[in-house]
């Protein structure tokens, strides 16, 4: 039990620690930061971001997140750029480093080939009193009081904080640059993410064989066509053929619960008036959020005032939206 509640301490501990240094963070957006992005916005340059050991995996997670949110980046590690790597740099380029000291070897050697090629530098560090803090055009403050490690020496909460800085550095470009939901499906077709930004309802739609009735249609002709048409439900039309309501298996089931003269039953006796519908054009994901709001699952399709299918939610399944 003893070894049980220390795991837990020592967890909540660690999250604790991280979560209040990423909050003190708000502390240190100041000028430079400022400057650094609208720097960034008005370059014709690349973000270029360097680092060794921990810092250069983070360098990695920055450069993914912004290029998938309109921000053309590289990662360049640290120790290959003074063994070549030096030469994917361009003038025009913002290269940031990223070191929790600010003194690693790799970077004291890098710092000055940096400033004679030009490029503007941003120091992202947890020392600013250090050689690439001084060296540097701009700086991204991400000092913390102390790492997560009880010895205070594994990279914890410095990792963290470098990633949230980045974090922060990737939406204030978004933001600016005006980037929306249409430009981020651009750079994620794969995956259900992809998906949920790309895919429309008219993609997925039934729109061969649909599901229709009637007004006055009997009880039969109803059964049959939701039988036949296997979608669990039929649309149902008034003589000038617009959508008056939906007949689902389940009212079905509740009719027969209710008994009476079966023969005597119409669609318009049985249906649900004023059935959920939306527009053919709208994303497929919008139409999965509806089905949730009122615990259904199918949805019939429109193509403005005209009737085109229905969309159910195991075709949102089938494409992994769900």
């Amino acid at each position: 039990m003893n070894i049980i509640k220390n795991i837990k301490n020592s967890a909540i501990k660690v999250l604790q620690t991280e979560a209040e240094a990423v909050q003190n963070l708000a502390n240190n957006i100041d000028g430079d930061f400022e400057s650094c992005v609208t720097g960034i916005l008005n370059s014709n340059g690349r973000v270029v971001i360097t680092g060794v050991g921990k810092s250069a995996i983070v360098a990695t997670k920055i450069v993914a997140t912004l290029n998938s949110t309109g921000t053309p980046a590289l990662f360049m590690h640290a120790a290959d750029a003074i063994h070549g790597d030096l030469g994917m740099i361009q003038k025009e380029d913002f290269v940031i480093c990223i070191s929790k000291s600010g003194n690693t070897p790799e970077i004291k050697v890098l710092v000055p080939m940096l400033k004679r090629m030009g490029s503007k530098l941003v120091a992202l560090v947890s020392n600013t009193d250090s050689y690439l803090a001084d060296h540097a055009d701009f700086v991204l403050n991400a000092t913390i009081k102390a790492e997560a490690c009880p010895l205070n020496l594994a990279p914890t909460t410095s990792t963290t904080a470098h990633m949230a800085m980045g974090d922060a550095l990737a939406v204030c470009l978004l933001e600016a640059r005006g980037f929306s939901s249409d430009d981020f499906a651009k750079y994620h077709p794969g995956g259900s993410l992809g998906k949920q930004l790309y895919l429309t309802v008219d993609d997925l739609v039934v729109k061969e064989s649909v599901p229709m009735v009637k007004e006055t249609a009997d009880l039969k002709e109803v059964i049959l066509e939701i039988s036949g048409k296997r979608l669990g439900a039929t649309a149902v039309l008034n003589e000038a053929q617009n959508l008056v309501g939906i007949v689902t298996d389940g009212d079905l089931r509740r009719m027969l619960e209710k008994g009476g003269d079966l023969g005597q039953v119409k669609a318009k006796d049985i249906m649900t008036k004023n059935p959920k519908t939306i527009e053919h054009k709208e994303y497929a994901i919008r139409a999965l959020n509806k089905m949730k709001e009122h615990n259904i699952t199918q949805l019939v399709v429109m193509k403005k005032e005209s009737l085109l299918g229905f969309i159910h939610i195991h075709d949102l399944m089938k494409e992994g939206i769900v």
